[in-house]
C-alpha cells in the first residue's frame, strides 16, 4: 500500500511552514538565507510528493514481486504434485500387473518428491484454505504411503493395493482443487495489485492538485517578501534623485537590507543638511547683495536723471547701461531670494479673488519697454475671469514666462497669449516664435539653475531659476506648468490654475 497524506500530517507540515514564514517575514537574518529558505520551502512540498510517490511505487513493485514469485511457486508445485501422484499411481499399477516388487522403487521416488514439494509449499505465505487443502493432500498421501510400504515388506499383501486406486483418485482431485484454488488466489492478487496501482495514481493526482498550488502560493509569498525591500530601496533612491529628501527611508526585510536602508537614510539626512546649508548660503548672499545693489541703483538713477548735473551723450549712455543692468541684477537677486524661500517653505500664499486679465495687463505694462525695444507684437485673447490666488505669486509666474518669450523672440515677431476655461480651471498659454527648446533640454527645463543650449548672444545670461520658481508657485496653487510640443518653431508653455481655492473645500 502507498503512503497517504493524512489530515494530521498535512496540518503539521502547514503549521511548520506557517511558523517559519512568520519568523522570517518579521526578522529574516540575511537576504541570502531568505532566498535559500524560499527555495527550500517552495521545493519541499514537491519533494515530499516525489518521495511519497516513489515509496508507493516501490511498495507496489515489492508486493507485485512477492505475488508473482508466490504464484509461480504454487503453480510449479501444483504441477509437480499432480505429476508425482500420477507417477505413484502408475508405479503401483505396474507392480500389480507384473507382480514385480522392484517396480515400487518409482513410487518411493515420486513419494519423496511429493513430500519435498508439500514441505516447500508450507514455507510460503499460503491462504488458510490453501493450507487446509495441502494438509488434506498430505493426509491422503500418507495413508497411501503406509499401505504401499506395508505391501512392499509383505509380498502377499500386494493384492490389497488395488483398494488404493480410489485413494489415488481422491488424492488427484485434491491436488487439482489445490491448484484451482491457487489460480483463483492469483486472480485476486492481480485485482489487488490493480487496486493498489489505482489508489497510488489517485494519491499522486491529489498530491499534484494540492501541493502544486501550495508551492505556487509559497513562491508568490516569497517573491513579495524578497521584492518588497528592493522596491523600498528603489523608491528611496528615486525620491532622493528627484530631490524629495523629507521622506524617511525605511526598509523592511532581511537585516542586511535593513542596514542598507539605514545607510540610505543617513545619506538622505546628509543631503538634506547640505541642501539646507546651500539654501542658507543663497539666502544670506542674496540678502547681503541686495543692500549695496539698492545704493548702486539709486546712484545710477540720480546720474541718469541729471540730478548731479547735465551729462554728455556718452555719459548718459553709460548711466542708462548702469541703470538697466542694475534692474537685471536686482531681478536675479529676487529670483534667488524667492527660490530660497521656496526651499525653506517660508513662502506662504495670500489668496484672494483676483482678475486674471488684470494681472496679465500689469505684467505686459512692466515688460512694455522690452517689447518695444524688439518691436514685438502681442496677440492677446484673455477673458475677464476671477480666480482665487496669490496675486503677487501669479504675477511672478506670468512675468517669468513672458520675459522668456520676449528674450528668445526674433525682432518684429509675434507672441501669442490666450486663456481658456477648462472645467473648474483656467488655462493660460504663451507661445513665441523663437528657436524653441532643444529636445535634450525639454526634460530639464524646470530644474533649478539649469540653462538651455539656446541663448541669444546679446542677452545677459540668467540664473536658470525663473521656470523653476514659476512651477513651484503653480504647484503651490494646486496647478501646473507644462511645456507643450508646438507644431511649428517656438516655445509654448501652458499654465493651469484652479479657479477656486482647493483648500477651502478640504
Amino acid at each position: 500500500m502507498g503512503i497517504f497524506i493524512t489530515a494530521e500530517t498535512a496540518g503539521t507540515e502547514s503549521g511548520f511552514v506557517a511558523t517559519a514564514l512568520r519568523r522570517f517575514w518579521h526578522n529574516p537574518k540575511s537576504f541570502r538565507k531568505l532566498i535559500l529558505l524560499g527555495f527550500t520551502l517552495v521545493n519541499l512540498p514537491l519533494i515530499f510528493a516525489l518521495i511519497n510517490s516513489a515509496v508507493s511505487i516501490d511498495r507496489l513493485a515489492e508486493h507485485s514481486r512477492k505475488a508473482v514469485y508466490q504464484s509461480v511457486q504454487i503453480t510449479l508445485a501444483s504441477h509437480t504434485l499432480t505429476k508425482e501422484i500420477n507417477t505413484m499411481e502408475r508405479s503401483v499399477r505396474q507392480t500389480l500387473i507384473l507382480g514385480d516388487e522392484s517396480l515400487l522403487g518409482g513410487y518411493f521416488q515420486a513419494h519423496t518428491k511429493f513430500k519435498n514439494s508439500t514441505a516447500n509449499l508450507f514455507q510460503l505465505s499460503l491462504h488458510t484454505e490453501q493450507k487446509q487443502l495441502l494438509e488434506q493432500l498430505q493426509s491422503l498421501e500418507a495413508d497411501i504411503s503406509q499401505k504401499v510400504t506395508a505391501a512392499s515388506q509383505a509380498p502377499e499383501k500386494l493384492r490389497e493395493l488395488t483398494q488404493s486406486f480410489q485413494s489415488f483418485a481422491l488424492l488427484l482431485d485434491s491436488a487439482r482443487n489445490f491448484s484451482d484454488f491457487g489460480y483463483a488466489l492469483i486472480g485476486l492478487e492481480i485485482d489487488e495489485m490493480q487496486n493498489m496501482a489505482e489508489r497510488a495514481h489517485t494519491v499522486m493526482v491529489w498530491e499534484l492538485f494540492a501541493l502544486v498550488p501550495f508551492a505556487i502560493f509559497l513562491a508568490l509569498g516569497f517573491s513579495l517578501l524578497i521584492t518588497r525591500p528592493i522596491r523600498q530601496i528603489d523608491e528611496a533612491i528615486r525620491n532622493m534623485g528627484q530631490g524629495e529628501l523629507s521622506k524617511i527611508v525605511r526598509v523592511d526585510g532581511p537585516q542586511d537590507l535593513m542596514y542598507l536602508g539605514e545607510r540610505l537614510d543617513w545619506m538622505r539626512r546628509r543631503l538634506l543638511k547640505l541642501e539646507e546649508q546651500k539654501t542658507k548660503f543663497l539666502r544670506h548672499v542674496s540678502h547681503e547683495l541686495k543692500t549695496p545693489l539698492t545704493s548702486m541703483r539709486e546712484g545710477a538713477d540720480l546720474l541718469a536723471e541729471g540730478v548731479v548735473g547735465e551729462l554728455t551723450v556718452k555719459q548718459q549712455q553709460i548711466a542708462n547701461i548702469l541703470h538697466s543692468n542694475s534692474i537685471q541684477l536686482q531681478k536675479r537677486i529676487e529670483d534667488l531670494l524667492n527660490f530660497s524661500a521656496l526651499q525653506t517653505e517660508k513662502s506662504a500664499l495670500i489668496k484672494q479673488k483676483t482678475n486674471l486679465a488684470g494681472i496679465l495687463s500689469v505684467v505686459l505694462q512692466d515688460q512694455n519697454l522690452a517689447i518695444m525695444n524688439k518691436n514685438l507684437k502681442i496677440d492677446l485673447a484673455c477673458t475677464e475671469l476671477m480666480i482665487d490666488c496669490d496675486e503677487q505669486k501669479i504675477r511672478i509666474i506670468i512675468d517669468n514666462l513672458l520675459s522668456n518669450a520676449i528674450k528668445f523672440s526674433p525682432l518684429g515677431s509675434r507672441i501669442k497669449i490666450w486663456t481658456n476655461k477648462v472645467d473648474d480651471s483656467v488655462q493660460l498659454d504663451i507661445m513665441d516664435a523663437g528657436p524653441g527648446i532643444d529636445k535634450i533640454d525639454q526634460d530639464k527645463v524646470f530644474e533649478p539653475f539649469y540653462q538651455g543650449r539656446s541663448m541669444p548672444d546679446s542677452h545677459i545670461r540668467g540664473t536658470g531659476l525663473g521656470l523653476s520658481i514659476a512651477r513651484e508657485y503653480a504647484l503651490a496653487h494646486g496647478g501646473s506648468i507644462d511645456l507643450v510640443q508646438p507644431s511649428k518653431a517656438g516655445a509654448h508653455f501652458s499654465l493651469t490654475l484652479p479657479i477656486h481655492d482647493p483648500e477651502s473645500y478640504s
